[in-house]
């Protein structure tokens, strides 16, 4: 049966949990195909699922994780990728985003992976193009591929989501990886519990269909795995947060703090990690850290949404 999978991808909200489910399905195959390729000393495998396919990073902030991970994933699955350079483009010389990405599809584009600081920047150009867009965090709205990583890395580890308590701590006013991963692991069956500073949590968040938290000991009670996220130091226009060093010392995951976490219990973080304020080094590399093996999922994510954006899945 062909795919009823969205030909863009604009946020978490939107998807239905089977839809959600699909990506999960195919990227958890991508990924025990990379891990049984590397397992062997081969090199990761390629498909042809997208020959002759066109995908241009198209990103206007700062990137060392989504961005590399798309690219390769494309490449993965036979298509060609372009690079968009906001500082080496015309955009430097005032056109407009309409006119950059109408010139980007007429080169031959069929996949606009596109990361904004305006939110709601990426509807705006799948209005005005033909080809898939997918959303790479757009200001403090969504971040759609990060929360589908993040579920695919606590599926793994977990087995379910289902009942499962996932605990989302710092910076939940900016994070667009907050906002995704509420609408994404509430639809899985979890119960998601944010905390922060109460500077930093959004009135009415509860809305959202989580459960808020008013200090560390409680975020971390009983639940299953917790996020960590760090400050968005460039989304907040005034300075009413804590220093660092407070920060770090009431809300910050340490070897102490974690010993508050169920033993079973695991850490989760989206990068980039600010060593010794969200998460200690300690905590960081050690055996309960998922850091690393959200890297590791986000590649065969973004190849599953590539495939299922283009129908070619």
């Amino acid at each position: 049966m062909a795919s009823e999978f969205p030909r863009h991808l604009l946020d978490i909200e939107s998807l239905r949990r089977e839809q959600i489910e699909e990506v999960l399905g195919l990227a958890g195959r991508f990924k025990r195909e990379r891990a049984a390729a590397r397992a062997g000393k081969a090199r990761a495998p390629r498909h042809q699922i997208l020959p002759g396919r066109i995908v241009v990073t198209l990103f206007f902030e700062a990137s060392t994780r989504t961005r590399s991970s798309f690219e390769v994933a494309a490449h993965a699955l036979g298509a060609e990728v372009l690079s968009f350079q906001k500082d080496a483009s015309s955009v430097t010389k005032g056109e407009s985003l309409q006119d950059t990405v109408r010139n980007l599809e007429a080169i031959g584009a069929d996949v606009l992976v596109v990361r904004h600081p305006a939110a709601g920047a990426p509807r705006a150009i799948a209005r005005a193009v033909r080809a898939s867009v997918i959303n790479a965090g757009d200001g403090a709205h969504e971040h759609p591929t990060q929360a589908l990583l993040d579920a695919l890395t606590l599926r793994e580890k977990l087995g379910t989501l289902e009942g499962k308590v996932i605990s989302i701590v710092g910076d939940i006013a900016h994070s667009r990886v907050a906002r995704s991963n509420v609408h994404c692991l509430s639809k899985l069956g979890s119960r998601v519990r944010v905390a922060g500073p109460s500077t930093l949590l959004p009135a009415g968040v509860e809305k959202l269909g989580c459960e808020v938290a008013r200090t560390l000991p409680d975020a971390l009670r009983d639940a299953d795995a917790v996020m960590m996220l760090r400050i968005q130091q460039e989304r907040i226009a005034d300075a009413r947060i804590p220093g660092t060093r407070d920060y770090a010392r009431v809300w910050g995951l340490s070897a102490r703090t974690l010993e508050l976490l169920p033993p079973r219990a695991v850490v989760l973080h989206p990068g980039p990690v600010n060593r010794g304020v969200e998460l200690s080094s300690e905590v960081m590399d050690g055996e309960r850290s998922l850091v690393m093996d959200q890297v590791d999922s986000g590649v065969a994510v973004r190849m599953a949404t590539l495939a299922l954006c283009l129908g070619a899945a």
